[in-house]
């Protein structure tokens, strides 16, 4: 049976498939210490996981409404003018499985095969996958330190712009300035703004706010998406929701009714327990620490520059002056000493690994980083031989 054109040429995504291999190498027997993908040795909130586990024993789990159930709309509309500042309707609203279907749905309806789309780079792979699938005219542009008028000037002419914030793989959390900026551009250049505020709840530095916040978000075109993965530990939940205007949201819904149809009531259930339940004070003090520590570890490694990121889960490290091809050292890591990281070639970025800090135990963790230093020590004293850029 032949692989249809548009599919063919498509290729899984980076970050999904070197978390498959090292799945497949666990299954092996093989032990993989994994820095590759963010997954958190915390568990789901207690109210979560008491809800659930109530729910699945002793209720009926009934279809929703496509966009999820009003109650629970409701009470995440809620959550918006709580956390988030955002005024919005329950019908402006729309319950997802995890962050990247309310990506998809997002740039289907309001994108034709064509359209120019703006991502920053280094990127959440997703962005650049989701786009190509969509057949979108995707313009890549490098991620300055700061917004500014004088960068904002450049930037090309498109539909819509991808903003991350707080930003993976560098946990940079965008600046009140620096969204008005962005703001203005976008309404004088009459484009739209898909946000992924996924990470919103791990900043250590500084504040996050959400762009739609600033201003008419209805009249500007500005889609939202959280996720509660990162914020909340719920990686395998698959709890996500956006918000935009609700012609944005009706059009979400006719996609994904045929898809999907509603997230599961059982998610539906985890993801209002999830984002009532609170600031996870004890998670953010706990990779924190993880954060620093890694830092320190490589703070006097001469080939690694690698900075403490204002959020996320993610360190994103400079890794140029080993002067090897970093899929090619990545890939040596996991083969010979069993340690898995990202290489920032798949995140856009050649010269740079993404190491995600917050799963297993500090021992782990310290494991894993010293084995990342022994082996970038023996590519430069010239004892290990790594493909060259």
């Amino acid at each position: 049976m032949q692989i249809s054109q548009r599919i063919a040429t498509s290729r899984p995504l980076p970050t999904t498939s070197m978390h498959g291999r090292v799945e497949a190498l666990r299954a092996a027997g093989e032990s993989i210490i994994d820095f590759s993908i963010a997954i958190s040795h915390f568990a789901a909130p207690e109210t979560v996981r008491r809800i659930v586990a109530d729910m699945a024993l002793t209720s009926v789990l009934p279809y929703t409404t496509v966009g999820g159930a009003l109650p629970l709309r409701s009470r995440l509309a809620e959550k918006l003018r709580r956390d988030n500042k955002i005024n919005a309707e329950p019908t402006e609203i729309i319950v997802t499985n995890g962050a990247k279907q309310a990506l998809y749905e997002a740039l289907y309806v309001l994108t034709d095969p064509g359209d120019t789309v703006i991502v920053f780079r280094p990127y959440w792979p997703a962005y650049i996958a989701t786009a190509d699938l969509l057949k979108l005219d995707v313009r890549i542009v490098d991620l300055p330190l700061r917004l500014d008028k004088q960068f904002l000037s450049t930037l090309p002419a498109a539909k819509l712009v991808v903003l991350n914030n707080p930003h993976n793989p560098t946990g940079k959390v965008f600046s009140l300035q620096e969204l008005t900026l962005l703001i203005g551009w976008m309404q004088i250049h009459e484009c739209g703004v898909i946000v992924d505020e996924s990470y919103e709840k791990l900043v250590y530095v500084g504040e996050h706010r959400s762009l739609a916040a600033l201003t008419d978000w209805r009249a500007l075109g500005v889609v939202t998406i959280f996720s509660a993965s990162q914020s909340y530990a719920m990686m395998g939940w698959r709890s996500g929701f956006a918000v935009a205007p609700a012609s944005v949201i009706q059009a979400m819904e006719t996609l994904q009714g045929p898809i999907t149809a509603a997230v599961s009531a059982l998610t539906q259930a985890a993801t209002g327990a999830a984002f009532d339940s609170g600031e996870r004070h004890e998670l953010v003090a706990d990779y924190r620490i993880r954060r620093d520590l890694v830092v320190e570890m490589l703070a006097s490694v001469q080939w690694a520059k690698v900075f403490a990121p204002d959020s996320g889960a993610y360190l994103w490290c400079d890794v140029g002056e080993l002067g090897c091809d970093t899929v090619a050292f990545s890939e040596l890591l996991l083969s010979e000493g069993h340690v898995a990281v990202m290489p920032g070639d798949a995140l856009g970025r050649a010269g740079f690994i993404r190491i995600g800090f917050i799963a297993d135990d500090i021992e782990t963790l310290r494991l894993g980083v010293d084995v990342i230093k022994a082996f970038g020590s023996k590519i430069v004293d010239g004892t290990m031989r790594v493909a060259s850029r």
